[in-house]
């Protein structure tokens, strides 16, 4: 539940400047959570090729949702959420090692009924300015209701076109991903109890939406950038469905202009996980 009424009057909400740290132990740990090999991605995961950083790993280092929305007076039961949008914006390359702060602001605060979706933008800056922005939409269960507006219409956005994806690329998950993934930071434990997860409403544990991010975000840094995050500039995307633990992703991209490209992400079962995405590039 919320402890505070939700409203419009949220919007605009700005967070006390927070410290943002990481290490390259970090970055390491985030690789092996969203599924990274040795075989294909030792840069990634040895420091001694390094390490490079993924660039999805800022999608969970922005670290100013939560105090965000405490400082907005929302505290929510994590067995009511799911994360419904992400966006990651680079404006350089991830350092290995980092010290900065994060800032967040409330950028929507929308009615759909039976749920309320909250926006909350997020920039970080260390010491040579703006590393990166990132942008989450929160889908809170049973809170909507409040008389505020429905926001704004989603459909068609980022469609993919009707041909052949120029690039599909498929990557396997393990049981234990969650398990992994979870130790970045996310300890929702809808990802990994089995109580929690039936009392949430669910048959059993499901995989963090940003671990499927990052997987995507993997396709996308192969297919598009040749492995190099200094070419890595975007991606945006919705969750449509939920990745169960041992689920293959297969990511398909459309190239659609000079550095960019749509992109949807789909199980082995044709289950559309990741939908209305883009991503932007240097080419």
């Amino acid at each position: 539940m919320t402890t505070a009424a939700l409203s419009s009057d949220l919007v605009g909400t700005v967070s006390e400047a927070i410290p943002v740290r990481w290490t390259k132990k970090d970055v390491l740990l985030y690789a092996c959570g969203i599924g990274a090999r040795p075989d294909r991605d030792l840069e990634f995961l040895y420091e001694g090729h390094g390490p490079k950083v993924f660039p999805t790993f800022a999608s969970i280092r922005g670290g100013a949702g939560p105090a965000t929305l405490a400082k907005a007076g929302v505290h929510v039961d994590l067995s009511k959420i799911l994360h419904g949008a992400q966006s990651v914006q680079l404006h350089r390359e991830l350092p290995p090692e980092a010290t900065a702060t994060a800032t967040g602001r409330i950028t929507g605060v929308w009615d759909k009924g039976k749920a309320a979706v909250i926006d909350v933008e997020t920039t970080v800056v260390d010491d040579d300015g703006p590393l990166f922005t990132e942008a989450m939409s929160i889908f809170v269960r049973g809170a909507g209701g409040f008389g505020g507006e429905r926001g704004p219409s989603t459909d068609g956005v980022n469609a993919p076109p009707d041909r052949a994806p120029d690039y599909a690329l498929a990557f396997e998950t393990r049981p234990e991903q969650a398990a992994i993934y979870r130790l970045s930071g996310d300890r929702n434990p809808i990802h990994i109890d089995p109580a929690f997860a039936r009392e949430a409403g669910f048959d059993a544990p499901f995989l963090h939406g940003l671990c499927t991010y990052g997987i995507v975000g993997r396709a996308i840094l192969a297919t598009l950038c040749g492995n190099d995050p200094a070419r890595f500039r975007s991606l945006e995307g919705r969750f449509a469905s939920r990745v169960e633990l041992g689920d293959t992703i297969v990511t398909k991209i459309w190239r659609s202009g000079h550095g960019t490209a749509i992109v949807s992400a789909e199980t082995q079962n044709s289950n559309v996980v990741l939908s209305q995405a883009s991503t932007t590039w240097i080419a």
